[in-house]
């Protein structure tokens, strides 16, 4: 495993052992599905950069991405797989479909275990449908949290899987959830959209690792991309850096219990999401992007 000197952004707990605070995010590797040994290579550099978490999920390219993991890691312990259940894919409408059962969860910690060639997976995030973006249900529709939480707890305690987490979830799902013994929440924040402050602040509180997705944005119209933003742009010019890594270097300056998950494909790109660890923003900086009005 790195040493810790050298992993991009500190460490944190996750899943009782610490890993780097920039992590890699395995949805971009469905663009390897037709050149394996390419994805593979890449998440190679990945743990070359000092990177040793992974969040993937088996519903991901049907499996190409996990896929791709086996090849890389096999079952070893040189980097900390996280992956998510609550959703399977779907050749209708849209590509996933919700899979929300106490049994279907097992079914889908089973379906990662094998296309992932583990015996053991570090964390599991439950994926509720309580926010978005993407599928939503009313709470009366949703299985009882207590139901998922008991069957990942029988899968914890048989060893399948290592610790329990959360994703798409209110803060109030979080509390009560927090007597599972949870380890890390990932719901939609950025610098420009900090609808679920809240909930960081209750994660901050408890210990709990806070796991932002889209930390840039994206191409939803609620989640502006934090690189186009003037004073993000000002920012990097006086650093010399991109805008992209001050967007990464604000979340983790922002609470010390973020990780990072930012996803790549290029090679480029993702030294520059390590390289924002090392980003040095002043309290001047920190105060003028802390102003930035989030997108309500």
């Amino acid at each position: 495993m790195t040493d810790t000197t050298t992993r991009p952004g500190g460490t944190f707990p996750l899943g009782g052992r610490e890993v780097a605070r920039i992590g890699y995010g395995a949805m971009s590797l469905e663009r390897y599905e037709d050149d394996r040994e390419s994805g593979v290579a890449l998440l190679r550099q990945v743990a070359e950069l000092g990177v040793d978490h992974i969040d993937t999920a088996d519903f991901y390219g049907r499996s190409v991405s996990n896929d791709i993991l086996r090849r890389a890691f096999g079952d070893t312990d040189s980097v900390a797989i996280v992956t998510k259940v609550g959703a399977v894919r779907s050749e209708g409408p849209t590509p996933i479909a919700l899979a929300q059962r106490p049994e279907d969860l097992r079914a889908q910690v089973e379906d990662n275990l094998r296309s992932l060639g583990r015996s053991r997976i570090d964390v599991v995030n439950l994926r509720r449908p309580e926010v978005g973006p993407g599928l939503q249900l009313p709470e009366d529709e949703i299985p009882d949290l207590d139901d998922q939480l008991a069957e990942l707890i029988a899968l914890r305690d048989e060893g399948l899987i290592g610790g329990i987490g959360l994703s798409a979830v209110r803060t109030e799902t979080v509390r009560r959830a927090l007597p599972a013994g949870i380890v890390c929440v990932q719901n939609a924040y950025s610098l420009l959209n900090r609808e679920f402050e809240d909930t960081l602040a209750l994660c901050a509180a408890e210990g709990v690792a806070w796991v932002p997705f889209f930390p840039l944005g994206s191409g939803f119209p609620q989640f502006p991309k934090v690189a186009d933003d003037p004073e993000v742009r000002r920012v990097a010019a006086e650093t010399g850096t991109s805008p992209a890594q001050v967007g990464l270097a604000w979340l983790l300056a922002h609470a010390p219990n973020t990780l990072l998950i930012p996803g790549t494909a290029s090679v480029a790109h993702l030294e520059e999401n390590v390289a924002a660890g090392s980003v040095a923003l002043t309290p001047a900086h920190l105060a003028a992007l802390d102003a930035v009005a989030p997108t309500e």
